[in-house]
């Protein structure tokens, strides 16, 4: 066996005494949440978020229901504490899954790597946070034992390209560009049909792969772009919002169900307080990392929303070929998950301006 395979079993089992010293009463239950977010209260919003959901369900059950949280990787990879989640919270009872390891749980939630879903947070945000979606994400407990909690945005949502070779302002400047992607073939699939070649990679390969010409550019959140030092190899940078990037929080719905309902009405509605802190330290992360890469990188560029639009009619209709043809999810769930959007899209401005604008 590996030895970070050895150290992982051995936090694994650690777990429970680790739990238990957290707190100086006993308690008649805990739960445990793993992420790979670093323990860092400025430089992300889901572990501050994490941090408020315990204070308030601790506080709430009188220190009844204690919540550890295991940051940075410790518990191991995203399927990893996935898997102890599905195999009914007895070492883990929560976790942070982002989109790729989610869709192993649950293969339709790839339908939330549609291009271009999004117009803003407030669409995304309210689309997350809505039945409908809640009433979609409730096929986890069926499929893989865990309860939905909520949606966080992951490193603010919205990508922007970074590439070496030259801006891009249209989608005639991604012709004949090489980009890293995810190993997600929704991604693959998008770019092709936007002129680029895409090169799925895993993360830990991306540097070397732009150091030594193997690809061109990626894309991701602006935060990650600027955290991870993007601009020192590629030198142009550009907020397009083709992909809304997203982690969903889980929780083991056998452990679940063991708890009182009292328990589980104040685990719900901590959890939805949580994600709502999230959103907007999520946002100011994000706008605050897109105007650092106008500085640090050679050149910026945010796309205008015709060119997105444009955009967004070439690669929806190949992005959907792959994921009812190939990928084999409901025309019929793809239709109404667009649906919805766009009834969002429609609903928001005009219940604004009925609000505030007359």
């Amino acid at each position: 066996m590996q030895k970070t395979s050895l150290a992982r079993w051995a936090a694994l089992a650690a777990l429970p005494l680790a739990i238990a010293s957290t707190q100086a009463q006993a308690q008649s239950y805990q739960m445990a949440i793993a992420t790979l977010i670093p323990e860092n209260l400025k430089s992300n919003s889901i572990y501050p978020a994490l941090v408020h959901f315990k204070e308030q369900v601790e506080t709430r059950t009188d220190g009844d229901l204690a919540v550890s949280i295991f940051g940075g990787g410790q518990m191991g990879s995203e399927v990893e504490t996935g898997s102890q989640v599905q195999a009914g919270g007895r070492a883990l009872q929560s976790t942070v899954l982002t989109s790729g390891a989610m869709s192993s749980f649950y293969e339709n939630y790839q339908i939330v790597t549609a291009p271009f879903l999004f117009d803003n947070w407030r669409q995304a945000w309210a689309f997350f946070d809505s039945e409908w979606f809640a009433d979609f994400m409730s096929g986890t407990i069926e499929a893989a034992d865990m309860r939905y909690l909520g949606t966080f945005d992951d490193g603010g949502g919205f990508v922007a390209f970074t590439n070496n070779q030259r801006l891009i302002k249209t989608v005639e400047d991604l012709e004949g560009l090489n980009i890293r992607t995810e190993e997600n073939p929704a991604h693959v699939a998008t770019m092709k049909a936007l002129g680029a070649s895409a090169t799925p990679l895993p993360w830990g390969e991306l540097i070397t792969a732009l150091e030594t010409g193997l690809v061109d550019g990626q894309f991701n959140a602006p935060v990650i772009n600027t955290t991870y030092g993007l601009d020192e190899v590629t030198n142009y940078t550009t907020l397009t919002g083709h992909v809304y990037n997203s982690a969903s929080w889980m929780v083991s719905e056998t452990w679940f169900q063991e708890l009182p309902e009292e328990y589980q009405r104040i685990v719900t509605t901590a959890a939805r307080e949580a994600v709502e802190l999230s959103h907007g330290a999520s946002a100011m992360l994000a706008t605050a990392s897109w105007q650092e890469s106008c500085e640090l990188f050679e050149k910026c560029y945010i796309m205008p929303t015709d060119e997105r639009q444009r955009m967004a009619e070439i690669a929806r209709p190949a992005w959907k070929d792959w994921i009812v043809n190939d990928f084999g999810v409901d025309q019929k769930l793809v239709e109404d998950m667009l649906g919805k959007v766009e009834e969002l899209r429609q609903s928001l401005p005009k219940e604004t301006f009925q609000r505030y604008g007359q």
